[in-house]
């Protein structure tokens, strides 16, 4: 077996989308000959903790080697898992953090997992390093190891670096220096892994350096196993159960879905009476205020965050799924986790959705109904449409070919195959 060290501070005993990427990746490894060895950070203060995704790990005899740091979660470690605060909190938390620290507050843990990572190539022969971002500051010290130890360095892009959707520049400084240490950081990399297509050519616009082979798209997917043995909750009612799964932060808010909503139930109130809108996830306390203020607690069952395994049987007992993307800078380049694992449930999904590439793989999906994120009347005629749909046992189901190449497994071998085209010829 070829062996490949994996540098992913979002790891298990953490949940949410970001963190089963790299898990599923290499849970699949050893089928194609490469042994994975994850390094991870350690205990951690996070608003999701998930223990079905720790028991995956675990049971899938993966080597994970976990360093401590004093990066803000890991001070809040002590108090476990922790609720979100307030969106308009956060907001300026992560403003305030960007402000501080450049390219991200993990700085203290990628400094100790690249002393980590170098005793490790010391002592063990590695075939490649495998670095996720973000955080980007991983990244960006272990570029260095690349001409020091003579190992080909593999990254993997889940979300931009440069011009996120994510990121605060408060100071030409601050936009110029995190434009450097992505450059530099790239000019270490043997392969670039992007999710979408839309992040390649983003990435190759900026850095004219970069060639079309060097960057290759891996999208996100699901994975089979997860969907296997799980039976949907049984039905005590008629009504037709619309669900979201996961948080409301940055890109996304509920808020025109609710207005849809509430302009349904005054329009429409037979058939808003047999709709359940189901909220996996942490709702928050903005949106939990705008439910009371338009008068939809009858219509509205929050759930609270669940571990993997619960979210995804929720999901497979639900009829319909609903998405959203705001409108944002760079926000046609994000295509969020959630949708492949909605996809992976083959249920008909309701995508509030800009143009970009979340919209053309809900396009390519087929089973779906796709509105302006923030149109009010679109997103009511479509419950209207979808209901009517429901009532007559006609809502769509997608083309399962289409689905075969979004599979977690199918996706490891298409990983694997780029790793082994950056292994040292001496090597093979």
């Amino acid at each position: 077996m070829f062996k490949v060290l994996v540098i992913a501070y979002y790891f298990p005993p953490m949940g949410l989308s970001g963190v089963q990427r790299t898990l599923k990746f290499v849970k699949y490894m050893k089928n194609y000959d490469w042994e994975p060895t994850v390094v991870t950070t350690g205990s951690v203060g996070y608003f999701a903790h998930d223990e079905s995704l720790t028991k995956e790990a675990e049971s899938s005899d993966i080597r994970i080697i976990r360093v401590g740091a004093k990066e803000p979660n890991a001070i809040l470690s002590r108090f476990g898992t922790i609720k979100p605060p307030r969106e308009s909190v956060r907001k300026i938390l992560s403003r305030i953090s960007q402000t501080i620290f450049i390219p991200d507050n993990k700085i203290s843990w990628s400094k100790l997992a690249l002393q980590k990572v170098k005793e490790l190539l010391k002592n063990e022969h590695f075939d490649a390093l495998y670095v996720t971002v973000p955080p980007f500051s991983s990244f960006y010290y272990l570029r260095k190891l690349k001409k020091e130890f003579d190992v080909p360095v593999l990254v993997d892009y889940r979300d931009l670096w440069y011009g996120s959707y994510f990121a605060f520049y408060p100071t030409p400084v601050h936009k110029t220096l995190h434009k450097r240490m992505e450059y530099l950081s790239l000019k270490a990399a043997d392969k670039i892994i992007v999710t979408n297509r839309k992040i390649k050519e983003k990435l190759i616009k900026t850095y004219k350096f970069l060639t079309f082979n060097d960057v290759v798209i891996i999208p996100h997917g699901f994975d089979p196993q997860d969907f296997e043995n799980v039976q949907p909750e049984p039905k005590f009612n008629d009504k037709m159960i619309v669900t979201y799964s996961g948080i409301f932060m940055e890109y996304n808010t509920p808020k025109y879905f609710l207005y849809a909503f509430k302009k349904f139930v005054t329009e429409r109130p037979d058939m808003a009476s047999k709709i359940q809108l189901n909220f996996v996830g942490y709702l928050g306390k903005e949106n939990k205020a705008l439910v009371t203020k338009l008068n939809l607690e009858e219509f509205v069952k929050e759930l609270g965050y669940m571990n993997h395994k619960e979210a995804v049987k929720k999901i497979i007992s639900s009829d319909v799924l609903w998405l959203m993307v705001g409108r944002k800078r760079n926000i046609d380049a994000i295509l969020p986790g959630k949708l492949l694992e909605y996809m992976g449930s083959q249920k008909p999904i309701i995508g509030c959705v800009p143009d970009g590439v979340a919209k053309m793989t809900l396009e390519e999906y087929g089973a779906s109904f796709i509105t302006e994120p923030d149109d009010v009347g679109e997103i009511k005629n479509t419950l209207i449409k979808v209901y009517e749909l429901y009532k007559k046992n006609e809502l769509p189901k997608p083309d399962e070919n289409i689905l075969q190449k979004y599979r977690r497994d199918v996706l490891t071998e298409q990983l694997t195959k780029q790793l082994q085209t950056i292994v040292k010829k001496d090597v093979l």
